[in-house]
């Protein structure tokens, strides 16, 4: 759950430091691998000629569970198989993170883009985009003031929805460099959020959701938005000089600890 917008740190100079693992170049290497669904309560083979993937890897896939976010259970290197019989893994989590890391509240924040870099990240909730896919967006010349979320022209509905996904911390990625914002927020799926923000009003906020109006996606997002700036003030000012990302501390250590057999981090 969330703290209080404001929430106070008992020693503001708490951080976490990931070392850096030795980056090796990754050669693929096929392989047969069984992949479990948590959101299914399923496990299925998949053929992987991509990756060098191992036990605990975060995976997405072709075929029926397209978009769902896999775990690999097991990595067979032994096999033949008639190829058109299998889907295939289609993406590996890149979980490898170092550098600094501050406390804000139900989430981490880093003011280095190497650290928590969006490309990365989206890596943990999303399949890549396929080529063929084709988008559009458009924009108008609405203005949010992130002092009066509350004015955002959404129904009483989506704005009680939006606040409690904040609250449940499904915002569970949002970074803003040079003024251009984005936002992972995760329900059932995992959407992208985009936005511009400069001297304190929002513009050109959309979502990758089908909704088609303002939703609740944005408006958790807009949310967290604002307690973590409000966080930085109060806590890391003289850190943050026009970029910041911030994960929820509970994914970080699912993604880039958990999963990991060595490694180093001081707290």
């Amino acid at each position: 759950m969330k703290f209080p917008i404001g929430f106070a740190f008992n020693d503001e100079s708490k951080k976490v430091e990931m070392a850096p693992l030795v980056q090796q170049d990754i050669v693929p290497v096929k392989s047969l691998v069984q992949v479990y669904f948590p959101e299914r309560n399923q496990t299925l083979t998949y053929f992987n000629d991509q990756f060098n993937l191992k036990r605990g890897d975060f995976v997405f896939v072709d075929g029926k569970l397209e978009g769902i976010r896999g775990i690999i259970r097991e990595v067979n290197k032994n096999f033949k198989i008639k190829v058109s019989e299998y889907k295939k893994v289609i993406s590996v989590a890149d979980t490898n993170i170092s550098g600094q890391l501050h406390m804000a509240g139900s989430h981490f924040v880093s003011f280095d883009a190497s650290v928590l870099p969006y490309e990365k990240i989206r890596t943990w909730y999303l399949p890549p985009i396929k080529e063929e896919d084709e988008y559009e967006t458009g924009n108008d010349d609405t203005v949010i003031t992130l002092d009066k979320l509350g004015e955002m022209k959404v129904s009483q509905a989506i704005w009680e929805r939006g606040r409690q996904y904040y609250m449940d911390n499904h915002v569970r990625y949002i970074c803003v460099d040079g003024g251009n914002g984005r936002a992972i927020v995760e329900g059932e799926r995992a959407y992208e959020v985009e936005f511009d923000f400069a001297d304190g009003e929002i513009r050109n906020l959309i979502c990758s959701c089908p909704c088609g109006y303002t939703c609740k996606h944005e408006v958790a997002a807009m949310m967290q938005l604002k307690e973590t700036l409000d966080l930085i003030e109060k806590h890391y000012a003289d850190l943050h000089h026009g970029y910041f990302a911030a994960i929820v501390k509970g994914d970080l250590i699912r993604f880039a600890i958990d999963s990991k057999e060595t490694g180093t981090f001081t707290l």
